[in-house]
């Protein structure tokens, strides 16, 4: 088993209830592996340290664990997933300096999937090419949950768009 560390954040069902309520429910559904974060109205952040054989294992179990505490809440965000350069930077332990180096030499950067004043890649896109293309290992543990979570947010996405529009789009998409 692998100690997995990712956050959900979650749109709770009654924004104006107060979030505390759901704390005990929480907990009794299997997220005391969890700081519960309680700070935006109408949302719920946990950040998990949750043990599994596999990342998706951990993250899946998780929604699972909220959705029996809070039926009706809404996911948001799996992360990581979406970040910037400073997120890699802290994520890794690198600069944001020797990234945008990176980014700005060498002509095979990925292309970030939101390119504006601030570009945001998927982290397995970034991991998958710093370690094809820089040759340098990556935590299997932070790739795998970067992985996961880039699936969980596509999924959830894909999940919204009206079923006639997936069919065309997955017959263009590459």
């Amino acid at each position: 088993m692998k100690v997995f560390e990712f956050t959900l954040k979650f749109a709770l069902p009654d924004a104006i209830k107060d979030p505390n309520t759901y704390v005990e429910a929480l907990g009794e559904a299997g997220c005391d592996d969890a700081i519960i974060g309680i700070g935006q109205k109408g949302r719920l952040a946990l950040q998990f340290s949750r043990e599994a054989d596999n990342a998706l294992e951990a993250v899946t179990s998780a929604i699972h664990n909220v959705k029996q505490a809070i039926p009706n809440a809404k996911l948001i965000e799996s992360a990581p997933d979406l970040v910037g350069l400073t997120d890699i930077a802290d994520l890794l332990g690198f600069t944001r300096q020797y990234l945008r180096k990176l980014e700005t030499t060498k002509g095979n950067f990925p292309q970030p999937m939101h390119a504006g004043k601030t570009a945001i890649w998927h982290l397995a896109s970034f991991l998958e090419w710093y370690e094809a293309e820089q040759q340098k290992s990556v935590d299997l543990v932070i790739k795998e949950i970067a992985v996961a979570n880039m699936q969980i947010n596509i999924a959830k996405e894909w999940a919204q768009l009206d079923k006639a529009i997936q069919s065309d789009i997955a017959s263009i998409s590459v």
